[in-house]
């Protein structure tokens, strides 16, 4: 009868650490076939404190040099390193030529067309090419590989971030994920459910650089300590079959 009962409290421990449906799956509430037309109009802007990569080339090479800064020279077969421009605490950087622009909350293509207006005096037909040199997420919390990850591209997804650190880990609370971003010195919290087609509707659903994502622990993950759940899960019940096991041989 004790063994019984000390086999009833096993399986009960068992059904307790097993995660539900609701808890690990993504977009939960939608059909098949289902489409959703993402109207999100997310836009990359420039923030202080950024770098950015403006190269600008003509049909005449010798007339679009003076707009372009490299460090050091190209001698040897060496390629001059091209100097990247830091957005100050102005919202400005210091264009040659030109003199001061002010990038902060300008695309991209903001500043491509900024440029090429300022430019159409000095250069026929500018080709401008921008990049943002310091696009970086964080990703924390209840992740399998957290850390800060490099973006190549102008936009990235709170979807692709995640894979970037391999996914939330079982222990992660999907419909409530945390994003942290800086505007200026302001922080400013928002949440997203991982759990819910209208992510996508989400204001963070896009990410801009330096911002910071959280996943929180469920509360089984918050009771663990620097053991597996699974192996500590295996302790328990080999501790309990074996108790159960010595008080069977003990009263026979």
């Amino acid at each position: 009868m004790l063994f019984e009962r000390m086999m009833v409290i096993c399986l009960l421990i068992l059904l307790s650490s097993c995660a539900s449906r609701k808890e690990v799956v993504y977009f939960q509430d939608t059909g098949n076939f289902e489409t959703l037309v993402n109207d999100n109009a997310f836009v990359p802007k420039f923030k202080v404190d950024d770098l950015i990569s403006i190269h600008v080339s003509s049909l005449n090479p010798e007339a679009s040099e003076p707009f372009n800064l490299f460090r050091g020279r190209a001698e040897g077969g060496f390629q001059a390193e091209q100097v990247d421009y830091l957005v100050d605490q102005g919202g400005e950087i210091d264009f040659p030529v030109i003199g001061k622009l002010k990038v902060e909350g300008l695309s991209p293509e903001d500043l491509r067309q900024l440029l090429r207006n300022q430019l159409s005096e000095y250069l026929k037909d500018p080709i401008i090419n921008i990049r943002l040199r310091n696009f970086t997420v964080t990703i924390l919390g209840a992740v399998n590989n957290p850390g800060t990850y490099p973006v190549g591209g102008e936009q990235v997804t709170i979807l692709e971030a995640l894979g970037f650190a391999g996914d939330l880990t079982i222990r992660g609370v999907r419909e409530n994920v945390l994003v942290i971003r800086d505007f200026n010195g302001t922080k400013v919290y928002s949440r997203i459910d991982l759990t819910s087609k209208d992510m996508i509707k989400s204001p963070v659903y896009y990410l801009t650089q330096n911002d910071v994502v959280y996943v929180e622990p469920n509360k089984s993950g918050i009771k663990e300590t620097s053991i597996d759940a699974r192996a500590g899960l295996y302790v328990s019940l080999i501790s309990v079959l074996i108790t159960s096991t010595v008080i069977i041989i003990t009263r026979n």
